[in-house]
């Protein structure tokens, strides 16, 4: 089979060094023919994730060189398939996760990455439940494995992975106490969780209060030295689950020491004969080793999430939707610290 079309116009946002998000560059280009195994994928929504916020201060750990086009999910159509890949993809949409290229009206794909999206879920929606979907049923299901009944703390319970994480939790029979800005309450106490104030100094001392025996999980993104806090609350047999470090992103030096720092103190934790558990979610962890089973165990989980989202059970929370061309709009917005959920990017008009 040879492939659907020559070439494709595509309009990209670039990242051209480290900058501020009004320095993102916009490109148009030609979009090389799919070769063997891959697809032209058109971008019907993507999104600004943490991951983007870091790479933009060159402090994502292993980000490629500038200058590069972000976006680390995408849903998007099938417009045209390379050779040796099922003409019948085209017309229909999947999921990607891409870790940087998403940012573009057009982009290619793996065939072997694209993840069926059921009909009955919107594309914006879909996307704000793709990595941070996977991320946060991996975390809770296959990380943690918290039982119906148990207690966990949720870091960042407005965000994106947070505010999927209390639905999850939710619906699995979990008690959730989840921190966020006081202007967030609201939102977090309709996902179901019962927020704490995380500007209050006094934040693990309320959690303490709502959890005086400990908890069974605390899901922290933060990292840095409240990182320590996260593993005082939990009861024996409790487990850390640390999956980011946002509270060194903007330290300058090397992006990859607060990672390091964090995993020898994670090790040294585990170390300890005390019954608890302390675990870096990675969401690439696998990948080189088979890629093909961590691509079935994504397409698995995230088939999970969607059924919840078509159901009714997840609500995605899309804080905004913004066209492709501002998307130094979307990246300023995310990163104000003033939005519950996820900030979309989406084709033009």
């Amino acid at each position: 089979m040879t492939s659907t079309v020559a070439t494709t116009s595509v309009t990209e946002i670039v990242l051209p060094g480290k900058v501020e998000p009004d320095g993102l560059e916009l490109r148009t280009r030609e979009l090389p023919a799919p070769v063997k195994d891959q697809v032209v994928l058109r971008m019907d929504a993507t999104g600004v994730s943490f991951a983007e916020q870091q790479m933009r201060r060159g402090k994502y750990f292993d980000q490629p060189p500038f200058p590069f086009v972000p976006g680390y999910d995408v849903v998007g159509t099938v417009t045209a398939v390379g050779p040796e890949v099922d003409a019948a993809l085209v017309g229909r949409r999947f999921a990607a996760v891409t870790k940087t290229g998403a940012w573009a009206s057009h982009l290619l794909v793996d065939a072997v990455d694209l993840m069926p999206v059921p009909d009955e879920v919107d594309s914006a929606a879909a996307e704000t439940v793709i990595v941070n979907g996977i991320t946060a049923w991996q975390m809770l299901h296959r990380l943690a494995k918290v039982r119906t009944g148990g207690t966990i703390v949720v870091l960042g319970a407005n965000g994106g992975v947070g505010s999927t994480l209390v639905q999850l939790a939710r619906h699995a029979g979990i008690t959730v106490i989840g921190t966020a800005s006081e202007r967030h309450h609201t939102t977090v106490r309709e996902l179901g969780a019962t927020p704490v104030d995380y500007r209050d100094p006094a934040m693990y001392a309320r959690i303490r209060e709502l959890a005086p025996d400990g908890v069974d999980a605390v899901f922290d993104h933060v990292g840095g030295a409240g990182v320590e806090q996260s593993w005082q609350q939990l009861r024996k047999g409790g487990t850390l689950v640390s999956y980011g470090t946002a509270a060194t992103k903007d330290e300058e030096g090397n992006s990859q020491l607060p990672v390091m720092k964090l995993f020898a103190r994670l090790a040294a934790w585990n170390s300890l004969p005390n019954g608890k558990g302390a675990h870096f979610y990675n969401f690439w962890a696998g990948k080189r080793r088979c890629r093909a089973s961590w691509q079935q165990r994504m397409t698995e989980d995230l088939s999970q999430v969607l059924r919840l989202v078509a159901d009714g059970v997840v609500t995605p929370q899309i804080a905004a939707k913004i066209p492709l061309s501002a998307a130094a709009s979307a990246l300023t917005l995310a990163e104000s610290r003033t939005v519950a959920g996820k900030v979309v990017i989406v084709p033009e008009g």
